[in-house]
Formats: structure tokens, sequence, C-alpha cells
């Protein structure tokens, strides 16, 4: 079996902007990215992903890995 991602740079146009929180920069999620995340979430849930969605689950769910990681760099360096 072959896993196709979609690759998360594809995201970072669009779904992607910095937040000041406690006088930190923090990378976040726009709303439409999030909502959408939210919703393959749920879809996931209850197993009725398609594989686009899986796909673009997974892409995003990496997109955000990265994030979390890079927003606790920047937070432990204050």
């Amino acid at each position: 079996m072959v896993q196709v991602v979609i690759n998360p740079a594809s995201l970072l146009e669009t779904g992607i902007r910095v937040e000041k929180v406690n006088q930190l920069s923090l990378f976040r999620f726009t709303d439409a990215l999030q909502s959408r995340l939210e919703e393959l979430l749920e879809k996931n849930k209850t197993g009725i992903l398609t594989l686009e969605e899986q796909e673009e689950l997974t892409g995003i769910q990496e997109l955000d890995r990265i994030f979390t990681y890079l927003n606790s760099r920047l937070i432990a360096q204050q």
C-alpha cells in the first residue's frame, strides 16, 4: 500500500496566521483551516473519510505537529 500525503507546505499560504499571545508571536491555524481540521476529525471518528480526506487530514495533522513544536520552542525561549 502506498501512502499519499498532502504536502503540509501547500497549506502555509492560506491556513496559517501569526498571533500575539503574551507578547509572543505564535503560529496558529486560520479559522477556516481549524474548522476543516475539526470537520475531518469528526468524520474520521465515524469512519466515513474518503481517501482524499484522509490524505488532507494527515497533511493538516503534520502541519499541526510542526507548529506545535515551533510554538513550544518560542515559549521556552521566553
